[in-house]
């Protein structure tokens, strides 16, 4: 009889077991890279069009393409693809009234990104509230990142030019971008607040909560008056949603963290004061930053009374602007400083989106756009309320909703344009997946369920 002992037979691990075994790399860092390209500076004297952030963007649609086919699965569910298609029926018909091949190809892959194929794109890429919130937090970041070099710009002197003094933070933007830094920050502070108004760890929040405080100054110093506007609603809709009471402690916190930056840093300077009354001056007393926005907004619509089912066709405004400006128009904006000379930048655009869209695609382009943005605004707050008392996610649906609220005030006094409108694609793709499929992303495993194909010997084997 021998007593040598049997050998160990060591288990059998199939491939895919061997898949839920390694450690799982989230979809959602090829956005997280798209985002932090936008931290490298961009060139002087660049036109502010597409960067590298934007060829990425791209690759990251053809990554989810090539994901999809690979896992052979839906990409979107019937109302996602409604939602988020809509607006290509008046791109479609815009393209055909552009006035050369040229610009109808260059407008309608502009808006395809930025409205249809990378949001969608986000949408797929995000599997649940974890990674929702990795690339909110990444939005944070990315604020953060640009709001110090806002700061030190501001403080230094060596920002873009405002008044004879190159003090106005545009971070790595340029003065060519003068509203990019505001709007990265203005992104982080919602969704730093929103994070920090949910039902997380109580770490988290007080971190969140720290971030949006500290974003304060860098979007002070931009001396963005859209920016501010739209920055300030939004917080006071977040804080509503969140509960009146909740409402009311945040607000104590932000009035005295007001006069701590006010009084005690001293940035209530003469400028800043100025900017901020010349708000309650643009009817009455307007610079001449307002008179040119009033006549490009007086031009957008008389294109559109000449055309007014199709508009004058993509990236039609420009060609069409002096012959319905008023003599009151400028030829264009001073800019200089951060590191770039002086150069005239022309108006191109009406600096209000709605009226871009209504000039250049007619009702048709702005009823299919903005019909998209309503079905997400109220399928992102009827989610919201679903989550507000009971259940998690309400950190998620304050953050969409107020990236959403944002946007649409925003695009009040600001159009697409500039190496940060990437950021408004990505905007709109977490808008999207809590809006269409947060729910039920929730509810879906992340990977089907595996079928145990054990031998039927080993049938009672544990």
């Amino acid at each position: 009889m021998s007593l040598a002992p049997s050998p160990v037979r060591s288990p059998r691990l199939s491939p895919r077991t061997l898949g839920r075994l390694s450690p799982k790399v989230s979809p959602v860092l090829p956005v997280v890279a798209v985002l932090a390209l936008l931290t490298l500076p961009v060139s002087p004297g660049g036109e502010g069009g597409a960067g590298p952030a934007d060829a990425l963007s791209a690759l990251v649609v053809v990554f989810c393409v090539v994901r999809l086919v690979r896992q052979r699965r839906r990409p979107l569910s019937p109302v996602a693809a409604v939602v988020l298609g809509l607006p290509v029926l008046g791109l479609a018909v815009a393209a055909l009234g552009a006035s050369s091949p040229g610009a109808a190809a260059a407008g309608l892959g502009r808006y395809l990104q930025v409205f249809v194929l990378v949001p969608a794109a986000v949408v797929l890429l995000i599997r649940d509230r974890s990674d929702f919130r990795l690339l909110a937090w990444s939005f944070v970041a990315l604020a953060g990142w640009q709001g110090a070099v806002g700061v030190h710009q501001y403080v230094t002197g060596t920002g873009a030019s405002y008044q004879g003094e190159d003090i106005r933070a545009v971070g790595t933007f340029g003065p060519q971008d003068v509203m990019g830094m505001a709007t990265v920050v203005s992104f982080g502070l919602v969704c730093a607040l929103g994070l920090a108004l949910g039902r997380t760890p109580l770490r988290h929040r007080v971190i969140a909560a720290g971030c949006a405080l500290a974003l304060l100054l860098p979007l002070a110093v931009s001396f963005s008056r859209g920016a501010w506007i739209a920055t300030a609603l939004t917080c006071v809709v977040q804080l509503l949603l969140a509960g009146l009471r909740r409402a009311l402690r945040v607000g104590a916190a932000v009035a005295a963290a007001g006069v701590i930056l006010v009084g005690g840093f001293g940035v209530g300077t003469a400028m800043l004061q100025e900017r901020i009354s010349s708000i309650t001056r643009v009817a009455d007393a307007p610079d001449q930053s307002v008179t040119d926005r009033y006549t490009l907004w007086a031009a957008a619509t008389g294109m559109w009374r000449e055309r007014p089912l199709t508009g004058v066709g993509l990236k039609g405004f420009p060609d069409h602007r002096d012959a319905h400006a008023s003599l009151s128009l400028s030829s264009g904006s001073d800019t200089e400083g951060a590191g770039a000379a002086f150069r005239r930048q022309p108006l191109l655009s009406p600096h209000n989106m709605y009226l871009l869209v209504l000039a250049e695609q007619g009702l048709i382009g702005l009823l299919a756009l903005a019909g998209s943005w309503l079905a997400l605004l109220v399928c992102g707050l009827r989610g919201l309320l679903r989550v507000r008392t009971a259940g998690p996610g309400a950190d998620c649906a304050l953050v969409a909703c107020g990236l959403l609220v944002w946007q649409l005030v925003d695009f009040l006094y600001a159009d697409i344009g500039g190496p940060s409108t990437v950021l408004t694609a990505v905007c709109f793709g977490l808008v999207a997946w809590w809006a269409l499929a947060g729910d039920e992303g929730e509810r879906r495993p992340a990977h089907p369920p595996v079928r145990a194909d054990r031998p039927a010997g080993e049938a009672g084997a544990r």
